[in-house]
């Protein structure tokens, strides 16, 4: 949508000043402040937003979208930890947690030669029996079944567990990944990067600070990663644009984020289940403003299975 254009939509709406000053920022490819994103969050409407993000999107990438042919991997549902959101983890004894052999783990591999998938998606418990070296025996074999395929796995919160086990700093666990064919990093596990919130839904993961540690140093080996922020449950418009500002921070400094995914609350069968979910107009809000608040990312990615 040419400038023109919108400028007339903007101006012929009831919006305020502030938000036309926002809008002129956004046109002229100037940074919104912290502040003027809260205010996005606190008081604009979705017609607005949209109009601002897709221009965005439109500058960046004309009427393309992007998307990637993978398959997933789950090694086990079974997790050291109970985040009290989580409806995906399971203790070693629930009749309905599973784990899959390495074996197991090569047939799924096997079923897409002479397709073309070109990823493999590597994701899931906190699973103390299958260690980094495990996991560098698997992206070995996995690589041999298929030559070209990109290999990427683990949330921060694996790779911090994982090291620890190892007894390897974060650099040096990350450096044998890389060896063994990590090629890059999903963003899970940020959830939302404050740890006042944190305390309240995942107190035994892996601290804001230490997430954010874990995908600079990765970004310093050229390591790509992408970054998520769980929305829609405790926390409020002020932790998510902390958590956005942090990220932009982030990739000021390295431009190793791929991508930004926005993951929305799901309330079913998990310790916050009585909490109501929030609309679909509220998650096309906060899409659209990630889209205009991080912009230093090529990409927003919708996650359709959460969606």
């Amino acid at each position: 949508m040419p400038k023109n254009n919108i400028r007339t939509l903007i101006n012929s709406s009831s919006i305020n000043n502030k938000l036309k000053l926002i809008a002129d920022k956004i046109l002229n490819n100037q940074r919104i402040t912290s502040s003027e994103g809260l205010y996005l969050y606190e008081t604009a409407e979705l017609n607005f937003l949209g109009i601002l993000a897709n221009f965005i999107k439109e500058q960046r990438h004309g009427e393309k979208v992007f998307f990637n042919k993978n398959f997933h991997i789950e090694p086990t549902n079974i997790c050291i930890y109970q985040c009290k959101f989580c409806s995906y983890s399971r203790k070693a004894n629930d009749k309905d947690a599973w784990k899959y052999s390495f074996n197991e783990m090569l047939e799924i591999t096997g079923k897409y030669k002479n397709t073309n998938v070109t990823e493999v998606h590597i994701v899931g418990g906190v699973y103390p029996s299958y260690n980094l070296y495990f996991f560098g025996k698997l992206f070995k074999q996995i690589k041999q079944i298929l030559p070209n395929i990109h290999i990427k796995a683990f949330t921060a919160v694996e790779i911090d567990y994982m090291c620890k086990k190892a007894n390897l700093s974060i650099k040096d666990g990350l450096i044998k990944l890389k060896e063994f064919g990590l090629d890059s990093m999903p963003g899970g596990g940020a959830e939302i990067l404050n740890d006042e919130i944190r305390k309240q839904i995942c107190h035994e993961k892996s601290n804001s600070n230490t997430w954010l540690e874990i995908h600079e140093t990765a970004h310093k080996l050229n390591i790509a990663t992408n970054a998520t922020m769980l929305y829609g449950h405790i926390e409020n418009y002020e932790h998510r644009i902390e958590h956005l500002n942090k990220l932009r921070s982030l990739q000021d400094k390295t431009n190793g984020f791929q991508a930004f995914i926005p993951l929305k609350y799901r309330n079913f069968n998990n310790k916050l289940s009585y909490l109501q979910e929030v609309s679909v107009i509220e998650d096309l809000r906060n899409f659209a403003i990630s889209r205009i608040f991080l912009d230093n990312f090529a990409h927003i990615k919708a996650y359709w299975v959460m969606l």
